[in-house]
């Protein structure tokens, strides 16, 4: 029976192997290179400087020559790997001459802005419009001496005698309470002095207020809705909820974390959860999903369908604030639920690339923001790596949707992993579990929210009652977020910056190219049970 039995289960891995060779799964990588080219030109001309971008243009321009060359004069068409190949070549060092000039202009005003040449020690008095809300610096304190953070649109500045007009990235770091109440989108005056930014991502300059700021314009229409339908919703779920349940469902929903606490936040930071508390592209696919499903199942036709789709992507837009972070997500989102409906993963990468081509066009900034690195990698994983490991679970007898849940939240910490480490030089052992046990409570809490958020514009009573459901998968994400944050050794310190995470990087790339043969991923399981029985032997005290 055991030989029956193996015999079996090496058929189904054939089976397995033949299916993901066939045509529906052979991935389009054609637009690969172009996305990686413009990412990485874009990082260099904003992060290095733009003398570093016109001579990487440069270098591109000479290439798209040469690939030009070779298919002009026939060479190339020897074969059709060497034609594709050449052409591949030619379009990404094109458009990426093309990112890493335009990189280099902007870096290169950016470098010129006036706002640079007034002298550290003066006062400006200063015209800008916040982009996002104001982020608190948890490490400050609280109260009225914890400082915030405010991202925005410079306008305008006086020094001296002389007003200076034109745009710009600035950040504000600024204590006091009326910093705390600021909008996006509301234009203030204020007077700060000026200080080089910290990071090289085209901001002109960190702003420090010597003030507290005032209103200098009205707040645009869609911004009052959005402010409005937030603070609805913090209120509605205040009323309905528990506090910890209350303050952090409005940060589940629509980013809005001006009601979690730090104990909360902390417990999540330690769990691996902390991308839960931020607008990411789970937000989209999940809401999308179901105003797609709603079309469906009222039978309107796939124009209206697309129509409502792109009605409810513009409204969480705004209510999340539209925000490079926001528009990220938005765009990784749709690329997921793309993924999703056509159910062909040779569409994904496509997509996801253009997605990132996109992006970069609109905001150069994000080449250089992690949070941007960490949504690609994210994304690429879901669609590429975890469709994959699910039907390896499930070709050893796993059902469908302990397989898909080990698979994702495995593909998402595994991918991103090296990034985490670089910038925190942390790891969280209790990541994949604890998001495995909270994926099922996702989909109900980000749904029911967001009808909360609806009703409550409209009706108090009828919020609290679409709220009601959501009380049980609440506790249940804050209870598996604090047990897992206690459970000893939860955290690990690793090596970080750079070098921490290129090792980390070789480490994941090596462990998922041996996962391909099994007797190494026989001796990669017996060596991380041991490695793991070891570590338990030293946290909990029994070596």
């Amino acid at each position: 029976m055991r030989a029956t039995a193996d015999t079996a289960l090496r058929q189904r891995e054939t089976e397995a192997e033949g299916d993901a060779a066939g045509p529906e799964t052979v991935l389009d990588a054609r637009l690969l290179p172009a996305a990686l080219t413009c990412w990485l030109v874009t990082l260099l001309a904003v992060g290095a400087g733009w003398v570093t971008g016109v001579c990487v243009a440069l270098a591109l321009a000479v290439l798209a020559l040469m690939s030009w060359a070779l298919l002009w004069t026939g060479i190339a068409h020897r074969s059709e790997r060497r034609r594709v190949v050449a052409t591949v070549v030619l379009g990404a060092a094109l458009i990426g001459s093309a990112f890493a000039c335009a990189g280099a202009w902007r870096e290169h005003r950016v470098g010129a802005h006036p706002l640079r040449s007034v002298p550290a020690a003066a006062t400006v008095e200063v015209v800008m419009v916040p982009g996002d809300d104001p982020k608190p610096v948890r490490s400050s304190g609280s109260g009225r001496g914890r400082l915030w953070v405010v991202r925005g649109e410079l306008r305008e500045f006086r020094y001296r005698d002389q007003v200076v007009r034109g745009g710009g990235a600035v950040v504000v770091l600024a204590a006091g309470p009326g910093w705390a109440e600021l909008l996006p989108g509301q234009p203030i005056e204020f007077r700060a002095r000026p200080a080089p930014p910290r990071n090289h991502d085209l901001t002109v300059s960190t702003l420090r207020p010597v003030d507290e700021p005032a209103i200098a314009g009205p707040l645009p229409w869609w911004q009052a809705a959005a402010d409005s339908v937030r603070s609805d919703l913090v209120a509605a779920a205040g009323r309905a909820l528990a506090p910890d349940a209350a303050g952090l469902l409005p940060a589940l929903v629509a980013g809005d974390t001006s009601a979690l606490s730090d104990r909360v936040h902390d417990d999540f930071v330690a769990a691996g959860l902390q991308h839960l508390t931020v607008v990411s592209g789970a937000n989209f696919s999940i809401l999308l999903t179901a105003v797609l499903a709603t079309t469906r199942l009222l039978t309107l036709g796939p124009r209206l369908s697309l129509l409502c789709a792109a009605v409810a992507l513009a409204s969480f837009v705004i209510i999340a604030r539209p925000d490079p972070s926001v528009l990220r997500a938005a765009a990784m989102g749709s690329v997921t639920l793309l993924a999703l409906l056509t159910g062909r993963r040779k569409q994904a990468l496509p997509a996801l690339c253009a997605a990132v081509i996109a992006l970069l066009a609109l905001r150069p900034a994000l080449a250089v923001q992690a949070g941007f690195a960490l949504s690609v990698l994210a994304t690429g994983a879901l669609l590429l790596l975890a469709p994959s490991w699910a039907d390896h679970l499930r070709a050893r007898g796993w059902w469908r949707l302990p397989a898909e849940l080990v698979a994702v939240a495995a593909a998402a910490f595994v991918v991103t992993t090296p990034l985490t480490i670089a910038i925190s030089g942390q790891l969280s052992l209790v990541a994949v579990a604890a998001n495995i046990l909270v994926a099922p409570v996702i989909a109900p809490i980000t749904i029911g929210g967001a009808l909360a958020a609806v009703a409550a514009t409209c009706w108090d009573p009828l919020a609290h009652l679409v709220l009601c459901p959501v009380g049980p998968p609440m506790w249940w994400l804050l209870t598996v977020a604090t047990e897992a944050a206690a459970v000893p050794g939860a955290v690990v310190t690793v090596p970080g910056g750079t070098p921490g995470g290129l090792l980390a990087a070789v480490v994941v790339a090596g462990g998922i190219a041996a996962l391909r043969w099994a007797r190494i991923r026989r001796v990669l399981s017996a060596v991380s049970l041991g490695v793991l029985a070891a570590y338990l032997l030293l946290v909990f005290g029994f070596g």
